[in-house]
Parts: C-alpha cells; sequence; structure tokens
C-alpha cells in the first residue's frame, strides 16, 4: 500500500504542476523518479493517465477521474503539513483566502487580524474561475465569491449583499440625479464586463426581465478599465457598490426600483467545514439569512 502511495504522489504532482519536470520540483525528487512512479502505476492497474506529447502532458480520461479522488487525499495531507509547520513557527494556525473583489475582501482580513492577531493570513485576487480551482486544489480555505451556481461539494453561505451602481461621467445627464429608472438604461451605450462577470449577469437579467435593450458598445475585463472607459465617455459602466471607489469625473447612480444587488458568499469544501478555523469563520459571519450546501 505504501508503494501505491509513492505512485499516487507522482501522479498527483504531474497532474497539478502540468510536467514531469515541475513534478520533480515539487516534490525534490529526480525526474526518472517521478516518471518511472507514474508508468509503474498505469502498469500496474493497465490504465493510461496522461496523454505525453512531448515536454506536455495532458490527463486522459481515466487520469481526470482519478486527480478528483488526489486532489482531496493530499489537499488534506498538505493541510496537516501546513499545520505542523504553523505549530513549529509557533502560530495558531492559517488561512488562505481567495476572492473575486478586493474591497470586500479585505475588509474581512483586517477583521480577522483584529479577532485573531496570532493566526497567519494569506489573501490573494483571481477570477472566480481561478479561485474554484484553488479551492478544489487545496491551494487556498476559504473563498468569496458572487455565485451563480453552487456546486454540491462546497459549503456556502451568504457573507453580504450590495446594490448594483450605474457609473457616469460628471458630465452626463444622471450625474446630477441621486436615482434612475433602470428602463433608462435602453437609451444609454454602456459598457459591460466580460461574459463570466456575476455583475454583467446580474444587470442583463434585469434588463431582459424588463424587456429593456442593452446596448453595449465595449467588452473590457476589469472594474478599472470600466471607470476609465467612464471618464472618457464611452459609456455608463456598472459596479457593486463595494467596489466603488469616487474617482474624479465620474459620478455612482442608483436605481430607484432598487432591483440590482450582488449576493457574496462565504465559501469552503464542504469536507473541511468543521477545521476549526473555518468553523469559526463561518460561525463568526453567520447571517439571518438560509445557507447553501
Amino acid at each position: 500500500m505504501y508503494q501505491y502511495h509513492k505512485w499516487l504522489r507522482s501522479f498527483h504532482a504531474v497532474a497539478k504542476t502540468g510536467s514531469f519536470s515541475l513534478a520533480a520540483n515539487y516534490l525534490n525528487v529526480g525526474q526518472p523518479t517521478i516518471s518511472e512512479q507514474v508508468s509503474a502505476l498505469e502498469k500496474r492497474f493497465s490504465v493510461e493517465l496522461f496523454h505525453r506529447r512531448g515536454r506536455f502532458v495532458e490527463l486522459s480520461a481515466a487520469g481526470v477521474k482519478l486527480y478528483e479522488i488526489t486532489q482531496g487525499v493530499f489537499g488534506q495531507e498538505d493541510e496537516a503539513l501546513q499545520l505542523l509547520q504553523s505549530f513549529s513557527q509557533r502560530k495558531h494556525g492559517m488561512l488562505r483566502i481567495g476572492a473575486v473583489s478586493p474591497p470586500i475582501a479585505m475588509s474581512l482580513t483586517y477583521s480577522l487580524m483584529q479577532q485573531y492577531p496570532d493566526i497567519d493570513l494569506e489573501t490573494s485576487f483571481t477570477t472566480e474561475a481561478e479561485t474554484l480551482e484553488r479551492l478544489y486544489n487545496f491551494d487556498i480555505d476559504v473563498a468569496i465569491l458572487a455565485l451563480s451556481e453552487f456546486d454540491p461539494r462546497l459549503t456556502t453561505q451568504l457573507y453580504r449583499t450590495y446594490p448594483i451602481l450605474g457609473v457616469v461621467r460628471d458630465d452626463h445627464p444622471w450625474a446630477k440625479q441621486a436615482q434612475v429608472s433602470i428602463s433608462e438604461i435602453s437609451a444609454q451605450r454602456v459598457v459591460l464586463r466580460e461574459k463570466a462577470s456575476r455583475t454583467r449577469q446580474l444587470v442583463e437579467e434585469a434588463c431582459h426581465t424588463r424587456g429593456i435593450h442593452l446596448d453595449c458598445v465595449m467588452q473590457l475585463n476589469s472594474r478599472e478599465a470600466i471607470v476609465h472607459a467612464v471618464v472618457q465617455g464611452i459609456g455608463v459602466g456598472f459596479v457593486s457598490a463595494v467596489e466603488y471607489a469616487e474617482q474624479p469625473g465620474t459620478k455612482a447612480v442608483s436605481f430607484i426600483e432598487d432591483p440590482l444587488h450582488i449576493h457574496y458568499f462565504l465559501c469552503c469544501l464542504g469536507v473541511r467545514r468543521n477545521r476549526p478555523i473555518i468553523s469559526d469563520l463561518f460561525d463568526s459571519c453567520a447571517l439571518p439569512e438560509t445557507s447553501h450546501t
């Protein structure tokens, strides 16, 4: 059984890093050892786990299924090692947070720093897809995401809700109003985030429900780019209220019907929900609303 563990660990390292050479560096062993152990695993069970194309490797269908299992096995092993390392460094724990929104994540990070001064905190920002992948790979412990779908592998809990605002240039007619009707969007040119953006999805859903046409003149991949496009007069942008930082030349406007809200969820792998630090975090952030599991 120990032999299989070594073979599986080599397989997992190749699947995780995408190459035999990177896997060797990751495990701090020679590349021939990695190759031999993966080949031994394939030969023993008469299965092809990787499609090899020169220096590049790609998981086979069987490899994909096996990797789903080894992510949990070796992810928890890595978690155990991190815990032991934290003890040797005289720390009381470690928590790695991933998020798509810096303002909301930094607010949580600061609160945790005050509440748990001995915890080693790491906060990183990537796209929703990348953050979820890091969560599944045990590269982060919890995530704050504006989810549109709920994966049964995750435990999720509503963390915060914010309105979505329209952002216009300060000489735009809306700039003189505190609120506008969502129906007025039909007369505007708009700049939107990429299609995977939850903010964009919510704006499109609200407009579609009301039969409002969206004249999208530009698609951009960052909130900062949206604001700069607004400053240039290219069109009206949309951001979550927590993410709007007032910039010279812009004005944020809310909608009268108040139909647009974005929900941020605290997420972790279901198998890790009862880990002490994660459990404390979920309990301290609990809201009256129903949680999704």
